[in-house]
């Protein structure tokens, strides 16, 4: 199995998820994720606009921007930047939202939520692809505990990613929550995960 089969095997999973049970399927993703950012407290976190199939995470600016920084991504060229989330937004590239630019340069972040269409056996992500979320966190000096979160779980023990792949801390489903390190039980990451998809 290679990245690209799994990740048409996840994009099939994923759109039966948001047909069956989305409502609940998203608010239970993000009652684990506020849970998590509640009891870490981070100062600034970067979340992202979501499309489709993606947990909508948009319930979280409204309720997160009194205490914490919020950023959202900026495309440019092949990657993107961190801007501040501010009103109003802009319809851009792939259909997705953003603010409008801004000079402001973040060097570091606290706390990434990422949108994952899959997740290996070495706890790293598969995108769409593109490279995007590769890029950006490769430029970064400072890595900012990571959060991939999902619809429906997807994820295999195998090793299918590269080095560069984006590597998660914590993995969130309405299913599941996963950690990476000391708190990983790996184990558990292999039989909830299994072979089978």
């Amino acid at each position: 199995m290679d990245k690209a089969a799994f990740r048409k095997i996840c994009l099939a999973r994923l759109k039966r998820a948001e047909r069956t049970g989305r409502w609940y399927r998203n608010r239970a993703v993000l009652r684990k994720l506020e849970k998590i950012i509640k009891k870490t407290n981070p100062k600034s976190i970067l979340l992202y606009m979501p499309m489709g199939h993606e947990v909508d995470v948009w319930p979280l600016f409204r309720h997160l921007r009194r205490r914490h920084r919020l950023f959202v991504p900026f495309m440019e060229g092949e990657s993107f930047k961190l801007v501040q989330y501010r009103l109003p937004l802009f319809k851009k590239q792939y259909g997705i939202y953003e603010p409008s630019n801004s000079r402001f340069y973040l060097t570091n972040i606290d706390m990434a939520v990422v949108p994952v269409v899959g997740v290996d056996g070495r706890f790293r992500r598969i995108g769409f692809g593109k490279g995007m979320y590769d890029r950006f966190f490769g430029s970064l000096k400072h890595k900012p505990v990571t959060l991939f979160v999902q619809l429906t779980a997807c994820c295999t023990k195998e090793r299918i990613t590269d080095d560069y792949d984006v590597e998660a801390d914590i993995y969130i489903t309405p299913e599941m929550t996963l950690f990476r390190g000391k708190r990983h039980d790996y184990g558990n990451y292999r039989r909830r995960c299994g072979s089978r998809y």
